[in-house]
C-alpha cells in the first residue's frame, strides 16, 4: 500500500522504517478498500506516521481514551511549540480522530464499560416480546422502548422503585411531559407505550393486575386534523433547486424525487439497494414490513435518469450495497436523521413554511396532488403502501372541489 500512496523513495522509505509500519498498511488498505480518495489516504498515511511514534503498542493490552488524549495532549504541546497557538486545538483532535478507529480496527481500543440504565433488563425483556410474540417492527419496538425507558429513568430520579411503582406515578410523569412541551400526540402515544409495557409486566408477574387498564392519556380525536404537507408547487421547487451539477445536489435529487413521486419513507429510502432498481424491467421495489412484502413500482423515466446520474457521477465506488451513501469518506449509508436534514434544510433554504419538514412531509404532499388529481382513495392507498383503505381515508378532507361538489348537491327538496 505504500508503495501506492508513495512514488519517492525519501518518502516511502519514512513509512516504511516507521514505527508499527504493518499495522498502518494494513489499515490504510483496509480505507483504501473502503473507497477512500487518494488524497485522504495520503494525509491519513502521515497522520499514523505520528500517531504511531506516540502510542506504544508492543504491550499486549488494550489502549484506553485516557492514554490516547493524553499522547494528542503532547503531539499538540510539540505543534504548539513550532507553530502558532490556534494549531493546537486541530492537532489534537484530528490526532484523536486518527488514533481511534486505528486501534479499533486492529481490536487494540479499550471500548468504554457500558452504564446500564435504570431497568434496562426490563425493557429488554419488553423488547423481545415485542420481537418474537408480537412480530412488531423494529421502528415500533425503538418507540415503545423509548418512552417505557423514559419513564424507567424519571423514576429512578425520584429513588422510587419499580416494584413501588403506582398509577399516580404515571399521571405524574405524562402531566410532567405534557408542561415541559410535549403535544397531546406525543403525551398519549408515551402513554399507549406505557399501557403495553404495564400489560407485559403484569403477564410476567412484575406488576399486580389491572394497572395497565387505568393508564390514560389525553383523548385524540381519530383524524382530527389534516395531513400536513407543502402545497405542490413548492414541491416541485423543491426539486428544481437541485438542478445543478453540485454532487450534494445530484444525490439529493434523486432523494426527493423518491419522496415526492412515490412517497416512500425515509426508512424506505435509507433501505435502498442497488439490487433494488430492475433496470431491464423498469421497476424499483420496496419493502413494506408491515404487510411483509415486498410492492413494485414502474420506474418513472426522470427518476431512473436522476438515479442513474447520482451512481455514476457521484456515488462512491464501495461494497456497499445500499444506493444514498454519504458524500465523503468513510462511506457509510444515509440515515433516516440525515434524510430528514436534506429535507428539512431545503425547505428552509426555499422559505417553504410548513408544519412539518421532514420527509413524511412529501409523502402527504404527494398523497394531496393524487387527490387533486381525481385518483379514488383506493389508489391512492395502493400508491403509498396501506393495507386497507382505512388508512387513507384522511386525504378524502383534503379534496376541496369533491367536498364543493357534495355540498352544492341537490337533494330535490328532500329537505
Amino acid at each position: 500500500m505504500f508503495e501506492t500512496l508513495f512514488k519517492y523513495r525519501g518518502v516511502l522509505a519514512r513509512h516504511r522504517g516507521g514505527p508499527f509500519a504493518d499495522l498502518r498498511e494494513r489499515f490504510l488498505t483496509h480505507c483504501a478498500d473502503q473507497g477512500l480518495a487518494h488524497a485522504t489516504l495520503l494525509r491519513l498515511a502521515n497522520e499514523l506516521l505520528v500517531v504511531a511514534g506516540r502510542i506504544d503498542l508492543t504491550a499486549e493490552r488494550p489502549i484506553s481514551l485516557p492514554e490516547i488524549e493524553a499522547a494528542a495532549d503532547g503531539w499538540s504541546r510539540y505543534q504548539n511549540r513550532r507553530h502558532r497557538a490556534h494549531c493546537q486545538k486541530w492537532s489534537r483532535g484530528r490526532f484523536i480522530q486518527t488514533a481511534v478507529p486505528w486501534l479499533r480496527f486492529l481490536e487494540r481500543f479499550q471500548e468504554s464499560e457500558h452504564q446500564p440504565r435504570a431497568y434496562e433488563h426490563i425493557v429488554q425483556d419488553f423488547a423481545s416480546f415485542m420481537r418474537d410474540e408480537r412480530g412488531l417492527s423494529e421502528i415500533t419496538i425503538r418507540g415503545r422502548c423509548w418512552h417505557v425507558q423514559k419513564f424507567l429513568d424519571w423514576l429512578n430520579e425520584l429513588n422510587r422503585s419499580f416494584d413501588d411503582v403506582a398509577l399516580q406515578d404515571v399521571d405524574a410523569f405524562l402531566a410532567g411531559k405534557g408542561k415541559t412541551g410535549w403535544g397531546r400526540v406525543s403525551v398519549a402515544t408515551s402513554a399507549n407505550a406505557l399501557r403495553s409495557f404495564f400489560g407485559h409486566a403484569e403477564t410476567r408477574g412484575w406488576l399486580p393486575p389491572g394497572m395497565a387498564a387505568g393508564i390514560e392519556g389525553p383523548r385524540i380525536f381519530q383524524q382530527e386534523a389534516l395531513p400536513v404537507g407543502p402545497a405542490w408547487e413548492d414541491v416541485q421547487r423543491l426539486i428544481a433547486s437541485t438542478g445543478t451539477d453540485r454532487p450534494r445536489d445530484i444525490r439529493d435529487r434523486a432523494i426527493l424525487m423518491l419522496f415526492a413521486i412515490y412517497a416512500f419513507r425515509s426508512s424506505e429510502v435509507a433501505g435502498l439497494c442497488i439490487e433494488d432498481v430492475n433496470w431491464e424491467e423498469e421497476i424499483v421495489s420496496i419493502a413494506r414490513p408491515k404487510q411483509r412484502r415486498t410492492q413494485q413500482y414502474p420506474l418513472v423515466g426522470e427518476v431512473g435518469e436522476a438515479i442513474l446520474r447520482y451512481l455514476r457521477q457521484v456515488r462512491a465506488r464501495c461494497g456497499r450495497r445500499e444506493i444514498f451513501l454519504t458524500l465523503k469518506a468513510p462511506f457509510r449509508p444515509l440515515s433516516p436523521g440525515a434524510l430528514y436534514h436534506v429535507v428539512s434544510t431545503r425547505l428552509s433554504e426555499l422559505g417553504i413554511t410548513t408544519l412539518r419538514r421532514g420527509p413524511h412531509s412529501l409523502r402527504h404532499a404527494c398523497a394531496g396532488h393524487l387527490v387533486s388529481e381525481g385518483l379514488s382513495l383506493k389508489q391512492i392507498g395502493d400508491h403509498l403502501g396501506h393495507r386497507s383503505a382505512y388508512a387513507t381515508r384522511v386525504y378524502a378532507k383534503v379534496d376541496m372541489a369533491g367536498l364543493r361538489q357534495v355540498a352544492d348537491f341537490d337533494l330535490g327538496g328532500l329537505v
